[in-house]
């Protein structure tokens, strides 16, 4: 999927005024609180998230040294490890390998790094038909849109929107808007590809140093499908996905079906450790694991960025979060939305790329709080912006535009000095409340776009606390 992140603030807007698509973003702040209920049954919830956090910390601080054990782990397994610097060449090794195979067409499963490398586009171009089996995922692909959410790609669809598409691309024939009915069709058509399938490709949740064994959890089942039912397997991880033992991968399995579903557990975890063996009747007989870098081991360099690379794509920021909960995950334009796609994309596409996505935020906190990996997304943002002011031509000085940068000096001027503070709010209030109709403020300095676009702000109060305060103190 070609990013589209230049076309943030256009979306945005298209997102706000779609009453359906905000329906949705409701529905998720109900998961959120369900996210919270599920961690109650931890005699300790706040202590389970911490170690949650220091697991993945501590996996980031060693990476290399864990990449290095794991590649051992599976190759002694006898999974056949490859290590991919980007997308290009993941890509193109398993473009390579579906035709040296005369494979005409894969079955997947649900995988972001897929969709960050553009491999469905890459298999279509050579001829090798790709066939997404999440059914969030199967609807998207037909619909060609990017995922609405990382959780839930295609939360947002209109069944009547569904049944057109599954009509016209021949997934069933006779209308219906029954969700039911709906997963049915397409559980039948791809049924049917299941049954001569010869490759299949899957991401990666979590893979295990000590053991080399790889896990996927999921509600479907057909992850596993693709997992047991084709005679070669593909799975492609990008490189942070690693934890050193077992016993720490089982414990950020649990934390992370909390924070993606309010689950204590994903209906179907699957743990392989190699191809399947001699006496073994399910599985592939070829394992190739995909490692793909696509940036990140610059991003390890930096101590400051390093610790975006603990996230575990659970996506409990995203139901937390006040502008994600606005506009939805069109608008970030790419696979990766919400707060982590803030912090992850500019890192991955480039800052000038992507200055909406990490300006675009209120700094509240609210992620930070609620992830299970330990980011802390509003200090990485900032690092977003102070890197940008930096090295950007247009900006002058301290990084900041003339303008802005006279308006804040004065700011601060104003700030430092009561008596022309006061003198500042009065003539502030004037010139506010008589741009006011109806007791509402609708513009500010002839402006009406932004904050007040989609906010109503009060008229200023007459007298202020202080001077009531002054006034009526004994």
């Amino acid at each position: 999927m070609k990013p589209q992140t230049h076309r943030y603030k256009e979306i945005a807007r298209e997102q706000m005024a779609d009453r359906r698509a905000r329906g949705f973003l409701d529905l998720l702040r109900a998961v959120a609180e369900k996210r919270k209920s599920a961690y109650e049954d931890f005699p300790n919830p706040d202590a389970a998230r911490e170690y949650s956090r220091a697991v993945r910390a501590a996996a980031v601080a060693r990476l290399p040294q864990l990449l290095e054990q794991f590649e051992k782990s599976a190759s002694r397994a006898g999974a056949k490890v490859y290590w991919a610097a980007d997308a290009e060449d993941a890509n193109a090794y398993i473009v390579r390998l579906a035709k040296e195979r005369n494979i005409s067409y894969v079955i997947k499963g649900k995988s972001m790094v897929t969709e960050e490398s553009g491999l469905n586009e890459a298999l279509a171009a050579e001829g090798v038909q790709p066939y997404e089996s999440d059914l969030g995922e199967f609807i998207i692909q037909l619909l060609e849109r990017p995922p609405f959410h990382i959780v839930g790609p295609a939360i947002n669809i209109d069944p009547q929107e569904i049944s057109d598409i599954f009509i016209e691309k021949g997934v069933m024939s006779d209308a219906t808007t029954d969700p039911v009915e709906l997963g049915y069709a397409a559980r039948c058509y791809l049924r049917e590809k299941f049954h001569h399938l010869e490759m299949g490709i899957t991401g990666i949740n979590m893979a295990v140093a000590e053991t080399g064994t790889i896990i996927n959890v999921e509600n479907e089942g057909n992850i596993r499908f693709c997992k047991s039912s084709p005679d070669i397997q593909v799975s492609i991880m990008s490189l942070e996905k690693v934890v050193p033992t077992m016993k720490e991968a089982l414990f950020v399995l649990r934390t992370l079906c909390r924070s993606a579903t309010g689950q204590k557990l994903g209906a179907y975890v699957s743990m392989d450790t190699g191809p399947k063996k001699k006496e073994e009747i399910d599985g592939p007989s070829e394992l190739h694991i995909v490692i793909l870098d696509n940036g990140r081991s610059t991003i390890y360099e930096d101590a400051a960025y390093r610790e975006v690379l603990q996230c575990i794509r659970c996506g409990a920021c995203l139901g937390n979060c006040p502008i994600y909960g606005k506009i939805g995950g069109y608008s970030y334009g790419w696979a990766y939305s919400g707060p982590m796609g803030q912090a992850l994309t500019p890192l991955l596409l480039g800052l000038d790329r992507t200055k909406d996505l990490y300006y675009s935020c209120t700094l509240c906190r609210t992620c930070r709080d609620v992830c299970p990996a330990g980011l802390h997304h509003p200090r990485l943002l900032r690092r977003h912006r102070q890197k940008q002011r930096e090295k950007d031509p247009v900006f002058h000085g301290s990084g900041l535009k003339v303008r802005e940068e006279i308006g804040l000096r004065g700011f601060a001027l104003a700030a430092a000095t009561p008596t022309l503070w006061r003198s500042a709010i009065r003539a502030a209030r004037l010139a506010m409340n008589r741009k006011s109709h109806g007791g509402i403020i609708r513009e500010v300095l002839g402006k009406s776009e932004g904050w007040l676009a989609s906010r109503d702000l009060p008229c200023v109060g007459s007298p202020t606390f202080n001077e009531w305060f002054r006034k009526n103190r004994s």
